[in-house]
């Protein structure tokens, strides 16, 4: 199966010009991908650089043959009453069995600008991986305590999705929303994270955690990892922002990641970043995993 994953900057290139055509034409270029996750998606913005028009909308008509799901982080109406929402993209050609849009933690920080976040999970059946949720987000960048707080969350949406993986609810009639569900341990978790993988967010993303095997001494603990070192064991994280914009720092950095679950993680075949595109402020991240 291959990913990209890619802070899109609502489409804007550091040239200034938004286009999504651009942007899906430079992860085609990364890799003939299964599945394609967006940060920063807008639709009906117009006071945004560039006026993005509906960005969902033009990503489903550049893919064809694929679903594309839209999860507003933020979804509110201007003083003259129009729509507008902003937040993370999923499209795929794979199977889908479920989709889920999970609000992240937004405690107060009067110190800090900010915005609400969110993470939206899509649970797929792959032919070669088996079912697996992919997660995409996109963490607070001005307040680093809200930044914690939206890790904690993740790590947290995934130890619930492995227990209910372990223990399903009872299963109701086929047709209505109690019907058995796909739950799966199985996991790929990306996007801009906004942090280092010195900061104490990246660790608490992969803090470890017991399931009821674990427990009781039957099965290690389990824990979501960064994929670039399994794919890289002897080489740092590739920058993914501020390589060719120095607008928010002088020094380049990795702060877009993609983290694996346990049983994925000896599936990792390749963990590559463009470092030539300019179609965003962020560098777009290639992961290819085969059974």
């Amino acid at each position: 199966m291959k990913l990209v994953t890619w802070n899109a900057q609502w489409c804007c290139g550091l040239d200034g010009v938004v286009s999504v055509r651009r942007i899906v034409e430079g992860a085609r270029a990364m890799a003939d991908f299964d599945v394609l996750c967006l940060q920063e998606i807008a639709c009906g913005f117009g006071g945004m650089p560039g006026r993005p028009g509906d960005q969902p909308a033009e990503v489903k008509s550049l893919l064809s043959g694929f679903q594309v799901f839209f999860g507003a982080a933020t979804d509110e109406f201007d003083a003259n009453g129009k729509r507008q929402r902003f937040g993370n993209l999923i499209a795929t050609r794979l199977p889908v069995a479920r989709v889920q849009h999970h609000p992240l933690p937004w405690p107060p920080d009067p110190t800090a600008t900010s915005m609400p976040r969110m993470c939206t999970t899509v649970t797929l059946r792959c032919p070669e991986l088996g079912a697996l949720r992919v997660m995409t987000t996109h963490l607070e960048y001005y307040s680093a305590s809200q930044r914690l707080a939206q890790a904690r969350a993740l790590r947290e949406l995934h130890v619930e999705a492995c227990a209910l993986a372990a223990a399903p609810p009872v299963p109701d009639t086929i047709g209505t929303p109690f019907q058995a569900k796909l739950h799966t341990a199985q996991a790929i978790l990306c996007g801009d994270f906004n942090m280092p993988a010195s900061d104490t967010g990246y660790d608490e993303i992969q803090r470890p955690f017991a399931d009821a095997a674990s427990r009781t001494g039957g099965a290690p603990e389990k824990r979501l990892q960064d994929a670039w070192p399994l794919a890289h064991p002897d080489r740092p994280h590739d920058p993914t922002f501020r390589l060719f914009d120095r607008t928010y720092g002088p020094d380049p950095m990795a702060c877009d990641f993609v983290f694996v679950s346990d049983s994925l993680a000896p599936q990792v075949r390749r963990v590559e970043v463009d470092l030539q595109t300019q179609a965003s402020d962020h560098q777009p991240v290639f992961i290819e995993l085969t059974a």
